[in-house]
């Protein structure tokens, strides 16, 4: 039987739906409303995702599932606070989330089951458990990894962003501080020309591959930060002095010839790209997109004077602009990676810019009336260990780990799964990588049955888990 399109009153049927993914098609607004109705999420209200992902894997114990009645070797330094949700408490160095709680959901069950940085970040960027045959975790970024969500939403919705890409990570690569790419950033076997658009807006730092100035490196010091932003977009680095340069499109095009002729690249691949990057700085209100140094002082003050503020609020209007999912990277492999002085660290440097730019996206979300249609995510690529090691810190751990959802219809207020008494193990409503990409792809009408082709023609399911259950209520 077929399925009558809400918008057209055409009769399609479900095996040229599916086939839409899997040919040279973008999914119309039309397919994706037809789509939604073979199984999908349908309670999402979202048009739009920021994945704002905590580098190094945040400590669970020290933020959002904190352990009072366990030993203090486990519970740690940190007290919990009261939220305005019953019974929820959330380590005191949160106090603006805290007063929040009402409209966020917390998934206390997420489990990658791997500690090591790679093959967990590959997981949560791709939303795949699984490695393809010739992965090479080591070997990164390469063809021989599964694409990243970003760029999956680049094949699957690529007409339905406008003139923008449908998918952007910022203001770095995930890259770790001797310059090893994390896998699953990239397309990977869907191909170079799906990659999402990945935007560099920060300086390296000397001592590795960071985000200068606020580069969220702290146990190594002292050492001189790079003091400048750069501004980056695929095929088309600004000279000194950055987009404001640019009278118009004239010497826009000059400089996208220019660089042109200097790259190794197909045609296709330049085009698309040719006509982002036009995009960018032909249109007013994408060009304010990017413009967060010249922003409202009072708007940067607000969201936080460093790259992981400016990039949250350069997330948001990217959004604003027709970006269907931004991934924003917040620090480098050391960041969130608190093997030594976790708590000093998290007290004085992580936890506290990480609650003023999420909490400043939440309000702003809200006050434009764009919160019910923009689905914001919180997640690093694992937990930490609930013993606390001889160093004050904590290592890697991959059985538990605790994520944020909030807009997009989600139910704030609401705690889905849990951890046991020393936030060891999972013991209610287990969640997984394919899980949490699951609720992102069906947030975005992306269908279950859609189909992406590798570069060797093999066809492959778009995800494979479901939803997380509860979010919605």
């Amino acid at each position: 039987m077929g399925i009558v399109s809400n918008q057209t009153g055409s009769t399609i049927d479900r095996r040229t739906l599916i086939q839409a993914g899997t040919i040279g098609m973008g999914l119309s607004t039309t397919h994706l409303s037809a789509l939604r109705a073979l199984g999908g999420n349908t309670d999402s209200q979202a048009k739009s995702v920021i994945f704002l992902f905590l580098t190094g894997g945040i400590s669970h114990h020290d933020s959002f599932d904190m352990k009072p009645d366990a030993p203090a070797e486990i519970r740690g330094e940190f007290e919990g606070i009261s939220t305005r949700t019953p019974g929820l408490q959330i380590c005191e160095h949160l106090p603006m989330l805290a007063q929040r709680s009402d409209r966020y959901a917390l998934v206390r069950s997420m489990q990658t089951g791997s500690s090591g940085h790679l093959p967990a970040c590959h997981m949560m960027f791709t939303g795949r458990l699984d490695f393809p045959p010739q992965f090479s975790q080591d070997n990164s970024p390469s063809q021989n990894e599964w694409p990243s969500m970003p760029a999956v939403v680049t094949y699957a919705m690529r007409n339905q962003s406008g003139k923008m890409p449908p998918a952007a990570v910022l203001p770095q690569p995930n890259i770790n501080e001797v310059g090893v790419y994390r896998p699953g950033q990239y397309a990977g076997l869907l191909g170079k020309q799906w990659q999402a658009w990945h935007i560099d807006i920060a300086a390296n730092c000397p001592l590795g591959n960071g985000a200068c100035p606020d580069c969220f490196r702290f146990d190594q010091s002292p050492f001189e930060h790079a003091a400048d932003s750069v501004f980056e977009i695929p095929l088309l680095k600004l000279p000194d002095g950055g987009h404001r340069r640019f009278k118009g499109r004239v010497d826009l095009l000059a400089e996208i010839e220019r660089q042109q002729r200097g790259l190794d690249r197909t045609a296709a691949e330049m085009d698309i790209h040719r006509q982002q990057a036009i995009s960018v700085l032909a249109d007013s209100k994408v060009k304010n997109a990017f413009d967060v140094e010249n922003a409202d002082p009072k708007l940067k003050e607000r969201y936080g004077a460093n790259k992981f503020g400016l990039s949250v609020l350069m997330a948001k209007r990217l959004v604003e602009s027709g970006v269907k999912l931004v991934q924003v990277n917040m620090g480098k492999n050391s960041s969130w990676d608190t093997h030594s002085n976790n708590f000093v660290t998290m007290k004085n440097h992580l936890l506290p810019p990480m609650d003023q730019a999420v909490t400043a996206l939440l309000d702003d979300l809200e006050e434009s009336g764009q919160l019910d249609e923009t689905l914001v995510v919180v997640a690093g690529e694992f937990g930490r260990t609930p013993k606390i090691n001889k160093k004050a810190g904590r290592d890697h751990w991959g059985p538990v780990n605790t994520v944020m959802f909030f807009g997009g219809g989600v139910q704030g207020g609401n705690v889905i799964g849990a951890s046991d008494r020393t936030g060891s193990e999972v013991i209610r409503d287990r969640q997984t990588p394919e899980n949490f990409a699951a609720t992102i792809y069906e947030s975005l009408g992306i269908p279950r049955d859609g189909i992406w082709k590798d570069v060797d023609g093999r066809p492959h399911h778009i995800y494979r888990g479901k939803a997380i259950p509860g979010l919605y209520g």
